[in-house]
């Protein structure tokens, strides 16, 4: 009946007919059958996917994306520097640390220690801050390579 709404559930999947006939797959997972037989009465489907669902992301592009898109010219996000990275590297080596070492103490992947170290990360604040703090040299600033300055105590 065109004016009926029902909901059915199979196999993880919930199924909303509307008044237009129009079959919404909400939840899709394992419906393949599900969505072909739709597709055999002649009913049309439609299907949303959970973006990113199911993934630990820490650190999220800061960049604002939309502003990328209305972009003409060639669009890519800055990188961090190499000599930034040949820093981050001579300090942990200089610690006595391995890339995992560094990984652990600033609470980080190690995948993404290597990532700063070659070039290929986009720089994040936060773990910069971590960075610096563990092998005790700046890497923003004027004075990247610098000894970092202990924090005074304040009274």
């Amino acid at each position: 009946k065109s004016g009926l709404k029902c909901h059915i559930s199979v196999c993880d999947c919930l199924f909303y007919l509307e008044k237009s006939e129009i079959l919404f797959v909400f939840r899709f997972s394992l419906c393949a059958k599900a969505i072909t037989s739709a597709q055999r009465r002649g009913e049309e489907v439609q299907t949303s996917k959970k973006w990113a669902a199911g993934q630990n992301k820490q650190h999220l592009v800061t960049k604002n994306t939309a502003k990328l898109d209305r972009e003409t010219e060639e669009l890519h996000h800055d990188r961090v520097p190499l000599e930034v990275g040949k820093v981050i590297q001579q300090g942990r080596q200089e610690k006595g640390l391995t890339q995992k070492d560094l990984a652990t103490k600033i609470n980080e992947k190690p995948q993404i220690i290597a990532d700063y170290e070659c070039g290929r990360a986009i720089p994040n604040n936060q773990v910069m801050g971590k960075i610096e703090r563990a092998i005790g040299l700046k890497l923003r600033g004027k004075d990247i390579g610098q000894p970092l300055e202990p924090k005074t105590k304040k009274k």
